[in-house]
């Protein structure tokens, strides 16, 4: 039997480095799993979008879709948006049987990737006990996404770093630049800040601004195309495929 379809749905962005990023890491994943068919739709600014990729493949004949949204966080994007476009693509295409995969975070991978990104950006483990970390989102007006990403921060705090505090670049408060500034006020010797986001954009821009504008001793990239970000990626999609309680056969 075939497997479903993997279609990792992006936000997209007007910024051609956030496309070139979410390709980089849907061609991970393919390389982490040959033979497993990984598509891209956005949902606005790139293409192809998700109606167009899902009208294709149902042209090429595929029956089954995990549709995985490439987000951090159980926000607008992930309760809204990605729903609404397919409820009308399953109406428009019954054939297809589309299921929706959960968001990617929170995660230990996803702190793994963190942990990679910081060290490659020169954070050193024996710095961790004077350095303060700060962990930039995007930011979002929903409170079931900052209260995530509130605990993640409170999380790390016990990984080895002096302090921990969770910054946002809209929607919510504190700024990044706010952030360091406030643990440099505590005494913090060291400062690096984390962007908790996918690809590049204005809003990763927007964090990487205010830690220089504030000082910051370490900015790290974004999380991109990283190895443990790929795995997270086909960890989704296997739960997505096999009902709770089943056992996956390879």
């Amino acid at each position: 039997m075939s497997h479903p379809v993997l279609l990792v749905i992006a936000h997209g962005s007007r910024d051609p480095r956030h496309a070139a990023t979410v390709h980089a890491l849907t061609e991970r994943v393919r390389a982490q799993r040959p033979g497993l068919r990984v598509e891209t739709g956005f949902l606005e600014f790139n293409a192809p979008s998700v109606p167009r990729v899902l009208e294709r493949l149902a042209a090429e004949g595929a029956d089954e879709i995990i549709a995985l949204p490439l987000l951090l966080t159980r926000a607008f994007h992930a309760k809204t948006d990605i729903p609404s476009v397919l409820r009308e693509a399953r109406a428009r295409l019954p054939r297809l049987h589309i299921r929706q995969a959960d968001v990617l975070g929170p995660s230990p991978l996803l702190n793994a990737t963190l942990d990679r990104r910081l060290r490659e950006a020169g954070a050193r483990p024996g710095d961790l006990p004077r350095t303060g970390l700060v962990l930039a989102s995007a930011g979002s007006t929903d409170p079931e996404a900052i209260a995530v990403i509130a605990e993640i921060a409170r999380e790390l705090r016990h990984t080895g770093w002096c302090a921990v505090r969770p910054a946002f670049a809209s929607a919510a408060l504190p700024r990044t630049e706010d952030a360091v500034r406030a643990l440099r006020a505590e005494g913090v010797d060291r400062v690096a800040v984390a962007p908790y986001v996918i690809a590049p954009g204005r809003l990763p821009d927007r964090i990487a601004a205010g830690a220089e504008a504030a000082g910051a001793d370490v900015l790290a990239d974004v999380l991109g195309p990283a190895p443990e970000l790929a795995r997270l990626l086909l960890d989704r999609y296997d739960e997505a495929r096999v009902p709770v309680g089943a056992s996956l056969s390879a």
